[in-house]
């Protein structure tokens, strides 16, 4: 069995080995599972994405997939640093709405919208994604009684992925350009974008590279505000050393799991390019002889977009869950324990993908170290024999004890709340936003309401009436 332990930002090793009784409080007042998250991380990777954008020259717009976490705390980071962000229900429009992101930095996207969220998205300015002509029916429809103009980005089916289920043939692509020609008083193409499953570099260059090609299509037809071309996400997170992930995919085998369970497939947890890293690979890759994506865009003043959400959200976030029961399980050859949980799987989604969410998570006790190796697996509190949070068996380095607190690291990026439920009746975790200022664990509750309470905002507010 092999150790995957997971990468730690100095603010997490910090808050880990520094404040556990503050942890062990939150839990005991707020209740487990607890989402723990860190916006200032979230900043970092903003301005991470921010700068390799800013070095390429490349004219561009960063949109927040909001999908990738709940989380109000992050939606009034993407207001103060300036961003946008990507939606895709009614839900979530109108809480970034309410969240003070104007609707013209608002990107509406998903499959077949409905009439509601068309209707705000319309009313509000956003820039919609249409992935059919039955989308844009909707949209000539509510643009005749709004007496307003609708600006859109095509989602297209790109010929090396023709199987997806999303976006527009290119025979119905025809249809859409005579369409926004004979009703470009309330339909306003502004670019292509499309939907490409992976963490593929050249694959998504090679994507973007026929959005290019369509707008300079749409052009000479004379749309001539068609110049964004919107990539999407897809930039993979490191969440474990690459030497640790080979080693792992090297040996692994059913044997290491509770019941023996197989998984097919993983989330990559090391790659050899992440994050903003990953953006600035796809910008230099060769899309024709010699010619880069970036300077393709640059050559033809084009507007880039991308809507990254779990690569912001790297080391944002950790999910701590309390021990409440401890089965040792007795084999033939081998003895592990069962470490049953307060909470479930929902509240680490990656089993809702039918596979497992990798890097180790870490024991916290209050009791003195043990050093001696303990093997377990963790299971939710619910009464499905599937409801595993982690089927691999774990190796601690310290024996585990009731109460004690298992905690899974950089869990912001969709494994917190992507399947959250209340099962049973079970409350939904509830957020901390944390920060450490001049060495103090500062906190309070995810809340919308709880800008208009910081101090650093209401001091801002005070200066301006001085």
């Amino acid at each position: 069995m092999q150790h995957l332990n997971a990468l730690r930002h100095p603010l997490v090793e910090r808050i880990l080995s520094h404040y556990p009784d503050e942890i062990f409080q939150l839990i005991r007042g707020i209740g487990s599972p607890l989402h723990l998250v860190f916006p200032k991380i979230f900043v970092e990777n903003i301005q991470r994405f921010k700068k390799v954008l800013s070095d390429a020259e490349v004219d561009s717009t960063v949109l927040f997939a909001k999908k990738s976490n709940k989380a109000d705390c992050f939606i009034q980071t993407c207001r103060e640093q300036e961003i946008g962000v990507d939606v895709a229900s009614i839900g979530e429009l109108s809480k970034t709405l309410s969240l003070g992101i104007r609707g013209d930095s608002i990107g509406v996207s998903g499959p077949e919208k409905d009439l509601a969220l068309l209707q705000l998205a319309v009313q509000h300015e956003c820039l919609i994604a249409i992935d059919s002509l039955s989308e844009l029916n909707k949209l000539l429809y509510l643009t005749e009684h709004s007496h307003k103009k609708c600006r859109i980005l095509c989602r297209v089916v790109i010929p090396e992925y023709e199987k997806t289920r999303f976006g527009l043939s290119p025979a119905e692509l025809e249809q859409l350009f005579k369409i926004c020609l004979s009703h470009s008083t309330r339909i306003e193409l502004f670019g292509f974008s499309f939907h490409l499953s992976g963490y593929d570099i050249g694959a998504r260059a090679r994507a973007a590279n026929f959005l290019i090609e369509y707008c300079l299509k749409a052009r000479q037809l004379g749309l001539t505000s068609c110049h964004c071309v919107d990539i999407g996400g897809g930039f993979p997170v490191q969440y474990v050393e690459q030497q640790a992930w080979d080693d792992f995919q090297r040996y692994d085998i059913a044997k290491h799991y509770h019941a023996e369970k197989h998984f097919k497939d993983f989330y990559p947890y090391a790659s050899p390019c992440t994050g903003a890293d990953s953006l600035k690979a796809i910008l230099e890759f060769d899309v024709e002889s010699g010619i880069s994506l970036k300077q393709k865009l640059k050559h033809h003043h084009l507007h880039l977009i991308i809507e990254p959400g779990r690569a912001l959200l790297d080391q944002a976030g950790l999910s701590a869950f309390r021990i409440q029961g401890i089965k040792n399980k007795k084999l033939e050859k081998e003895q592990y324990a069962i470490l049953t949980v307060e909470g479930s799987s929902f509240s680490l989604s990656e089993q809702w993908f039918n596979t497992e969410f990798l890097p180790d998570p870490v024991l916290l006790t209050r009791k003195p170290l043990t050093q001696k190796e303990f093997i377990a697996c963790i299971a939710g509190a619910s009464c499905l024999e599937v409801d595993m949070l982690s089927w691999r068996k774990i190796r601690f380095q310290q024996i585990a004890s009731l109460g004690d607190l298992c905690i899974y690291l950089n869990t912001a990026g969709y494994q917190m709340d992507s399947n959250e439920s209340s099962f049973h009746e079970s409350k939904i975790p509830l957020k901390v936003v944390v920060e450490l200022n001049n060495e103090k664990f500062d906190w309070h509750i995810d809340d919308q309401t709880r800008h208009v309470q910081d101090m650093n905002f209401i001091n801002k507010i005070e200066s301006v009436i001085k």
